[in-house]
């Protein structure tokens, strides 16, 4: 069942007229990628602390029942925005669907490729001939690939084993030697709260590009310029927050569904997080999506090269 999370906010009263602010609420409808989770603080702050009411944004928080329809759902002009991943933007556009990244909510990539300590595996360089598990086939040859190339191993000379979310027990047993797609912010801590030890190779250290791990995607027909810039404003007022403020925020976060935020797992995600968020979600890199984009290109995962331009627009 999709779990819908209505929060009605009202306009400010007495603006003056050269505010920036909004006089009256503008409706906005917001799907996540996943159910809530610390990824999302900056999206549960400006809610609870009423940064969108200050935008004069009345906010819709929606968690998707299927975690790959977000996207498409926005193309489609059922809802806003949703949050996406920098190389499904980047896929979804080169297949002709109308979006655009209106903003970042996660400025690096939290995808690992994990190892336990006790395998004496040190570097990519010991997985050849060892067991990768993955959770959903699709960029890996070309990320873990690029990062087993990088080390002088050859596709080849690893064996992929799909196995599905079990990603951390699949590790944890022995079942594979190593894992494609835990994030370092959750699975290294879950693997730690079981007792285990485990190591984080990170793709962008070892021949892969640096992406956006989590945008904000709208679109690119029916998108409107100053609700987006209004949203935006109250995420970089409630990152702002959470950095200067980090446990006095994750009261507030939790606070927003404790039964099932507050927990160990979520607080030692939170502080991992912290230096993940995009501090200005605005700006944009352009180079750094099309190189991105060309990498993804090179390795096969696009037919067609978009620019970063047609899809990133400026939004300042």
């Amino acid at each position: 069942m999709n779990i819908v999370t209505r929060f009605s906010t009202t306009a400010l009263l007495g603006l003056s007229a050269s505010s920036s602010l909004f006089a009256a609420d503008h409706e906005l409808s917001l799907m996540l990628d996943w159910f809530v989770n610390p990824n999302h603080g900056p999206i549960v702050i400006a809610q609870e602390k009423g940064y969108f009411a200050e935008q004069g944004l009345d906010v819709t928080i929606q968690e998707p029942a299927d975690p790959s329809m977000p996207p498409k759902l926005v193309a489609a002009g059922k809802v806003d925005m949703a949050i996406s991943y920098q190389p499904t933007l980047t896929i979804d556009v080169a297949a002709g669907l109308p979006l655009i990244r209106s903003a970042t909510l996660i400025a690096t990539p939290l995808n690992t490729l994990m190892v336990m300590d006790d395998s004496k595996i040190e570097s990519p360089a010991d997985l050849k001939g060892k067991k990768i598990g993955i959770a959903i086939a699709g960029t890996e040859e070309a990320t873990v690939g690029t990062m087993l190339k990088h080390h002088g191993v050859m596709w080849d000379e690893v064996e992929i084993i799909n196995v599905g979310w079990s990603l951390s027990a699949s590790l944890a047993s022995g079942k594979v030697d190593a894992i494609w797609g835990g994030l370092r912010n959750f699975e290294t801590n879950q693997l730690k709260l079981e007792n285990y030890a485990a190591t984080a190779f990170f793709p962008e250290e070892h021949g892969v590009p640096a992406y956006d791990e989590l945008v904000f995607v709208a679109n690119s027909k029916t998108y409107d310029k100053e609700s987006i810039q209004a949203f935006n404003r109250a995420l970089e007022k409630a990152t702002t927050y959470i950095v200067n403020h980090p446990e006095a925020a994750w009261k507030e976060f939790i606070a927003y569904s404790p039964d099932t935020l507050d927990n160990e797992l979520n607080a030692l995600a939170w502080k991992d997080t912290l230096t993940r968020f995009a501090l200005r979600p605005a700006a944009i890199d352009l180079a750094r999506y099309d190189d991105y984009a060309e990498f993804m290109f090179e390795h096969g995962i696009i037919e067609s090269l978009p620019k970063a331009q047609d899809y990133v627009p400026n939004l300042n």
